[in-house]
């Protein structure tokens, strides 16, 4: 077995030299993992597969049932975890079906593999995308971005929608991009809130049409899927999380003309302007001349007294 040298920092100045000099983390692409329940209904086998083929370019779908997975419960959610460490996903979607709460749909989301908040629902009145006749031609491209649209006040006034809201929105907006071209955005996602409960969600392509203008005349066409989506539990995560999660990597200030040295520590420029020494105002208060004023006075003495001595009266 071959051994590594770690370098230990002994000092705050080659800590921080070590952090200057290391690889910078950069955050991948979310991707979404899909699981399936100990029991699932034919209703939700359908949505979990149309689900995958939206995000099938950042996608992981596992087939097998899982019977081990309570994600609203105590030590529950260690699957969930193990899972969502394993493939890599920081997105969730996990379906399960009794008769309690039939065609039950959880979407999550992960921080550093650990569970971040829940959100679960309902599936009802589910049109699969195989049940929809369009052009073909217009059917959404692979890695496109989609719109979104959100109709009705209840999510800006109910707080199991706010949630559902922004679960919806990190799950299918894809990657942040920071240019967009309009003929790459070929979808949308129509959400409207029936009721403080209830959210209709479809899916539809953009047929683009001429409007006279220099801005195309968009029409839907609806594609699939859609379904009602009854919220049933949602669990935020905690505040302390919340603002671990939130956090930024900060960037240091730039100081002008302040260097950091890793031998000499910081140095720092200073610019002094040039010396006009014409102008410079001289006074007689020197100490330099006092002492050449005193000097002067006690030779005078001195030769005064030689010349006394040398002709007395």
């Amino acid at each position: 077995m071959s051994k590594m040298a770690i370098r230990v920092p002994k000092s705050m100045r080659a800590k921080r030299e070590l952090l200057k000099h290391a690889p910078k983390l950069v955050e991948n692409g979310k991707k979404m993992l899909i699981l399936h329940g100990t029991k699932t209904s034919a209703v939700l086998n359908s949505v979990l597969a149309d689900l995958f083929h939206l995000k099938r370019d950042h996608a992981v779908k596992y087939t097998k049932k899982n019977d081990s997975i309570r994600p609203f419960e105590s030590g529950g959610e260690t699957s969930l975890e193990f899972f969502s460490l394993k493939s890599d996903c920081s997105l969730l979607v996990y379906g399960s079906h009794s008769k309690k709460r039939p065609n039950n749909l959880v979407f999550g989301r992960t921080y550093d593999h650990h569970i971040y908040d829940l959100v679960e629902v309902g599936v009802e009145n589910y049109k699969s995308i195989e049940s929809y006749a369009y052009d073909k031609k217009l059917a959404p491209k692979l890695g496109t971005k989609p719109f979104f649209a959100f109709i009705g006040e209840h999510f800006e006034s109910v707080e199991g929608l706010k949630h559902l809201k922004e679960m919806l929105l990190d799950h299918f907006k894809g990657e942040v991009v920071e240019n967009l071209n309009l003929a790459g955005v070929d979808r949308i996602f129509v959400c409207t809130a029936i009721s403080p409960t209830t959210v209709y969600m479809m899916h539809c392509a953009l047929r683009l049409k001429r409007s006279g203008t220099s801005i195309p005349r968009m029409e839907l066409v609806e594609v699939g899927p859609s379904m009602d989506l009854v919220l049933r539990r949602h669990r935020q995560a905690a505040e302390s999380l919340q603002k671990e999660a939130m956090k930024a990597p900060g960037h240091a200030k730039k100081v002008k003309n302040v260097t950091n040295n890793p031998v000499e520590g910081k140095q720092g420029r200073i610019y002094i302007p040039d010396q006009e020494v014409s102008k410079l105002t001289v006074t007689s208060n020197i100490k330099g001349l006092k002492r050449e004023r005193r000097d002067a006075k006690k030779n005078k003495e001195q030769s005064k007294k030689q010349k006394v001595a040398e002709n007395p009266e």
